[in-house]
């Protein structure tokens, strides 16, 4: 299935649309040839016929009638069900020069969504942060992605987190097994987080986590006294001298990041670090390359 939509009417469910659109139309024009692309059993429509094309593939009663080429598109069949579930708590409102935690994950779910169901897989979309605000069950149609991209859209962070009862409420919500991609900064102890996670892949879900953070969060580049507030308490302010703290931060932020890859090990969960400051297709490359290997 090609998704098709007209750009004048995509206006109207706004830029999000558009930017997941452009996003994936551009990074499948960069594959030279995508691990979904293929022929199965239910027939779908015809296209015209390129050079690299397999000619077995041709139409011939199609070129005898119109003296063109064109190949018979199949649907691709698929059993993939997949939840995106977003981190929508306070902190993921942090932006630094670049966009914010959530506004990354804005585009990398988007993007995902599009590109799931331009695959005929079925997408849905659980949003959060003290509490699930939105759980949008999975389907494999047009306006199906246009409800999650507005969805996307309308949210905002705020709340504070409260991740790990709510990957345990998601595992036991949702009772077909499905692909869990998980955006989120993971504030929250790892120990919390393991628990939350065996019991989704108890539950024999698969998940994929992409770490999102801020450039500054990683590198902590601060050199002027500067005042740190918690997005998550507003009220919480502190006036600090970031080379005092510098070292002893980086050191707590490293710890932590491994202390999370160990637990996406040990669960057998694909982990992996996103930064705001990179292309949004990179998620897309991951997200591709771990379909590839299951295939």
């Amino acid at each position: 299935m090609t998704l098709t939509f007209d750009p004048t009417s995509l206006a109207k469910y706004g830029r999000l649309t558009l930017i997941a659109r452009n996003l994936v139309e551009g990074f499948l024009t960069g594959v030279h040839k995508s691990p979904y692309k293929g022929f199965s059993v239910e027939f779908a429509e015809h296209r015209q016929y390129y050079p690299g094309d397999e000619i077995r593939h041709i139409d011939w009663r199609a070129v005898a009638k119109t003296d063109r080429y064109y190949v018979k598109e199949y649907e691709e069949e698929t059993n993939l069900r997949a939840y995106l579930l977003v981190d929508a708590s306070g902190s993921m409102a942090y932006k630094g020069k670049y966009p914010s935690k959530f506004q990354f994950a804005q585009y990398v779910a988007a993007s995902l969504a599009y590109l799931m169901l331009h695959q005929r897989d079925a997408v849905g979309l659980i949003l959060h942060d003290t509490h699930i605000r939105r759980l949008l069950k999975p389907r494999a149609n047009s306006k199906h992605l246009l409800q999650i991209l507005r969805a996307l859209e309308l949210a905002a962070p705020g709340g504070e987190t409260a991740l790990a009862p709510l990957w345990h409420q998601s595992a036991e919500q949702l009772k077909q097994r499905s692909l869990i991609v998980i955006l989120s900064d993971c504030f929250a102890e790892p120990a919390t987080l393991l628990r939350a996670l065996q019991h989704l892949r108890h539950r024999k879900h698969e998940v994929m986590l992409f770490h999102v953070l801020a450039p500054e969060e990683i590198e902590f580049p601060f050199t002027r006294w500067t005042q740190f507030r918690n997005l998550e308490l507003p009220t919480d302010r502190k006036l600090v001298d970031p080379a005092r703290l510098r070292k002893e931060y980086l050191a707590n932020f490293e710890r932590f990041c491994n202390d999370l890859r160990e637990v996406c090990g040990r669960t057998m969960v694909d982990y992996h670090l996103i930064r705001t400051d990179e292309p949004v297709e990179r998620a897309l490359g991951l997200f591709l390359s771990r379909r590839q290997r299951q295939r």
